[in-house]
């Protein structure tokens, strides 16, 4: 299953193309306004042309600001949130990609059914939001614990093994749904598996850190988590079937 490494280069020229131009129509934007806020559209009157000089000065500052604000602000976010980010983009790739690997893993042949596959992909998404969401109250909270001395070196750490364990969570959970695992059910499994979903989520979470490269890097890593999300997860319910 080779090719699907494919949607990561197509979704890694989307982020590139989109965030290139998305940050220059966002910075041209804002430039007009704020030249539009300082314009004197009046009468003539003694100082107008010394505060259109001003302005004129102030507009090429403003663009090279507004340009490195945007950019970085552009990068804060990818590197923050860039991991759900990829998972959302890539959700419907990574319903298609556990259903096949369960198909090979097991032999099981599963039609293709759009309304299903629309489920499936809406859940993932929700499945993400959610866990963004909480992973984000988790990220203010250990924020304001890292003041504490001593306590706070541990809250980097801790928010590692965090974002690993939701990362792991959104991968596991495409194979959970074909069991018809409802979303309640979903979260009693992982609280039950938390080592499994960490250890599945963390190469990506590592990936995650690497500085410039890692949410380029990241798509790459998703689809081998997904594979192996699926394999792991297949296991623990033939295991916990075999036991009963």
């Amino acid at each position: 299953m080779w090719w699907y490494f494919l949607f990561p280069i197509l979704l890694n020229i989307l982020f590139l193309i989109g965030g290139f131009y998305g940050i220059g129509i966002i910075t041209s934007w804002v430039e007009d306004w704020f030249i539009n806020l300082i314009n004197i559209d009046s009468e003539p009157f003694l100082g107008l042309e010394f505060m259109n000089t001003i302005g004129f000065y102030l507009k090429k500052a403003s663009s090279g600001f507004m340009w490195l604000f945007f950019k970085v602000t552009f990068f804060f976010v990818f590197a923050t949130f860039g991991g759900y980010i990829i998972i959302i983009c890539l959700s419907p790739i990574f319903a298609i990609l556990s259903e096949k690997t369960e198909e090979i893993l097991l032999g099981k042949t599963y039609p293709f059914n759009p309304d299903q596959m629309m489920r499936d992909i809406v859940r993932g998404i929700l499945i993400a939001l959610r866990n963004v969401f909480i992973e984000t109250l988790y990220i203010i909270l250990f924020f304001i614990i890292g003041f504490i001395p001593l306590v706070g070196q541990f809250a980097a750490i801790i928010l590692f093994f965090i974002s690993a364990y939701f990362y792991g969570f959104s991968f596991i959970d495409y194979a959970l749904e074909r069991q018809r695992f409802n979303i309640k059910k979903s979260v009693q499994f992982m609280r039950l598996n938390k080592g499994v979903a960490i250890a599945n989520g963390s190469i990506f979470a590592l990936v995650m850190f690497i500085p410039f490269c890692g949410v380029t890097l990241a798509g790459f890593v998703s689809i081998i988590s997904v594979v192996a999300a699926t394999i792991s997860s297949q296991q623990i319910i033939n295991n916990q079937l075999n036991e009963v």
